[in-house]
């Protein structure tokens, strides 16, 4: 960088010696000569500063301004040339206006001032003593750039304070404007960003994680990050770093995952993955890998959720508890939970034994008490039990990692930094699964599901809607990957039904901003539930009955998934649909409904149709009549599925339903 610099700076003190020496040999203008010399060598005394700095120098700055400046010294080398022509007739043609040399007088102070400021903007904090850098001239066309230059260069030899305020306004300024995030980028402001990520105070780690998720606004600019280091920077403070500076870096991670997408793998790769996964998991589930249990009463939450299904599980928890007692939770496959028990059984058994936990152990040596869960509602340290006078002892091994993450102390943070550590590691993990395979496997291998079922019931808002957001994106790729599907969401699997009752949950209270995205988890699962599961279908009807035209669409949507021919139990999931009613509120947003309401309800009402066309709940509500005056409108058989499935349904009804059948109603 230093030699670089040095032939920069080269050409124009040459350029400054020669027009100070053709000054002194001018024969004409020789007061004006005279002051044009006297600046120049103004400006070659801070060339030849800046040479000797050029170590220190700021890189992008500096070619702009030497690049000026030599263009100004080329030209007063050309006047100046002028002045000293030799003969009289010479002397006699050669005119220079007086404004030639005003001109130049001013572009040469300039350069001056150009100079003068890439000096002390390249200066250490010390050297420069908060003194105020002002713009220099160069920026009367371009202040932004200006100012920009000087806080990446504060971002570049600052102190730890100074560096943090130069992120802060750094941040202040990719917020306002794309194009000012792309000028930190091309001016060189990613790298010192990310040293300050890693090497900051808590405050100045923040504002830079904030501004490199602000800057990731396009692919190019993800990807030249990406290349810039930015995951494994990412990775080790979602190893180690403070929970705040987690929490942005798991903001920041979504962001740049969200705006491209190829970059999903990358972080994969760098373990990001199983480190929010980790941070999810934290106070959410038990994650001690071991468990002795002493008794056949136990505290752990394997131990009670067996018990509470004792009465069905025996065989297969005998299977799972080795010679020793120990059940190891990385190989066991317990029966699920929930049995018939209600829906929320499984998370009341979390928050018990964790509550149980926490009121069993006292606090670590120097801990103020038990940790409040601001995200789960649940009070507990999260780390061990100790004997109670009216229940057994469970002895184990004290571990401060969940999936490689460094927990030690995390128990301490308060109640709405752990919010957010959650709800942002849940917002990463959104954007991350969104459309890849072998992430939503990485994910669904983990405890992740069942975290997800957890958090959707006790967590806080954001968290709750970043959970649910998140289950969308892995159930609307486990809809088209069928090895996912059958992996992740298996009918008997305990973390698939804790997660299919809280989807329910909220598809029946139908009052959250979580109901769409539930809506969509559900009707991407619907090719995995079996024929006698169908409790989801009476909610979801319930739902084309509603107000809001969105909230329609979309229950449309997730019942045509239960009831089209791809779906091996249509048949089933169709007559299920027409017994809770189905049949007259599709036919209500067929003929009243918003376009984008007719078009999902229509192809619902088809298929119905197709498979159960000799129902007489379809007779009495004259859905043949809804499809004959459908077929005559234009713009439904336009749409491509409808223009095959509207006469193929119409034809089938025809069939089992003739004018006469249709007079009982």
């Amino acid at each position: 960088m230093a030699d670089l610099v040095k032939q920069i700076l080269a050409k124009p003190i040459q350029l400054a010696d020669q027009v100070i020496k053709a000054a002194d040999e001018a024969s004409s203008f020789k007061a004006e000569c005279g002051e044009l010399k006297s600046k120049t060598e103004k400006l070659a005394a801070l060339l030849r500063q800046a040479a000797r700095a050029s170590s220190d120098l700021y890189e992008r700055p500096t070619r702009r301004i030497i690049d000026d400046t030599e263009q100004v010294l080329d030209k007063a080398l050309a006047l100046v040339l002028k002045c000293r022509a030799n003969g009289l007739m010479k002397r006699v043609f050669t005119i220079i206006p007086a404004a030639a040399f005003r001109k130049m007088s001013s572009q040469l102070e300039n350069s001056i001032g150009d100079v003068s400021w890439l000096l002390r903007v390249s200066a250490s904090a010390d050297d420069r003593d908060d003194e105020y850098l002002g713009l220099p001239p160069i920026a009367a066309n371009e202040p932004i750039l200006c100012l920009i230059w000087e806080q990446i260069a504060i971002l570049s030899t600052g102190s730890l304070d100074d560096r943090s305020d130069a992120a802060a306004s750094l941040v202040s300024l990719a917020r306002d404007n794309d194009r000012y995030g792309k000028l930190i980028i091309e001016e060189g402001g990613v790298q010192p960003l990310l040293k300050l990520v890693k090497e900051g105070k808590t405050e100045g780690q923040e504002n830079a994680a904030r501004a490199i998720g602000l800057l990731g606004r396009d692919p190019e600019s993800v990807e030249y990050m990406i290349h810039t280091g930015v995951c494994t920077v990412f990775a080790k403070i979602l190893k180690e770093g403070p929970m705040k500076v987690q929490a942005m870096v798991a903001w920041a991670v979504s962001e740049l995952a969200a705006n491209y997408p190829k970059c999903q793998d990358l972080f994969a790769q760098n373990n990001i993955i199983r480190l929010l996964v980790g941070h999810i998991a934290f106070e959410t589930v038990q994650e001690h890998s071991k468990y002795a249990i002493t008794s056949h009463k136990a505290t752990s939450i394997h131990a009670v959720v067996i018990a509470s299904n004792h009465n069905n599980a025996n065989a297969s928890v005998n299977n799972h508890v080795n010679k020793a007692g120990v059940l190891d939770e990385d190989k066991s496959r317990i029966p699920h939970p929930m049995g018939n028990k209600t829906p929320n059984q499984l998370h009341n058994v979390v928050a018990t034994t964790m509550a149980m936990n926490a009121a069993s152990k006292p606090p670590p040596q120097g801990s103020p008490g038990n940790g409040n869960n601001g995200n789960t509602g649940n009070q507990s340290n999260g780390n061990g039990n100790v004997k109670q006078s009216h229940q057994p002892s469970v002895h184990h091994q004290h571990n401060y990692s969940i999936s490689g993450v460094n927990l030690k102390g995390r128990e301490l943070e308060d109640p709405a930094t752990k919010a957010n550590m959650k709800a942002m590691a849940a917002r990463a993990l959104w954007f991350l699964a969104k459309g890849n395979s072998a992430i939503c496997r990485s994910i669904t291998e983990s405890r992740a599901l069942l975290c997800f079922a957890v958090l959707l019931e006790k967590g806080a808002e954001e968290v709750q809607y970043n959970c649910a957001m998140a289950l969308m994106e892995i159930t609307a790729v486990a809809e088209k990957d069928a090895e996912l599907r059958r992996s992740a969401f298996k009918p008997n699997s305990p973390a698939c039904k804790a997660v299919v009752d809280q989807l329910l949950r909220i598809i029946e209270k139908a009052d959250s901003d979580l109901l769409l995205p539930c809506i969509k988890a559900i009707g991407n699962l619907a090719r995995t539930f079996r024929a006698t599961e169908t409790r989801m279908i009476a909610p979801l009807v319930k739902l084309l009955d509603e107000r809001e035209a969105e909230v329609s669409r979309e229950a449309s949507i997730a019942l045509t998934k239960f009831a089209c021919k791809e779906n091996y139990l249509h048949l089933d999931h169709s007559k299920a649909i027409i017994s809770a009613g189905g049949a007259k509120h599709l036919i209500q947003l067929v003929y009243f409904g918003e376009h984008a309401v007719q078009l999902a309800a229509l192809p619902l009402l088809c298929y119905i149709a197709l498979h159960v066309p000799d129902s007489e709940e379809l007779a009495k509500a004259e859905v043949l009549t809804v499809l004959e005056w459908a077929y005559k409108q234009n713009h439904f058989t336009e749409d491509e599925t409808l223009d095959y499935l509207l006469p193929e349904a119409k034809s089938r009804l025809e069939l089992y339903q003739s004018r006469g059948s249709r007079g009982f109603h």
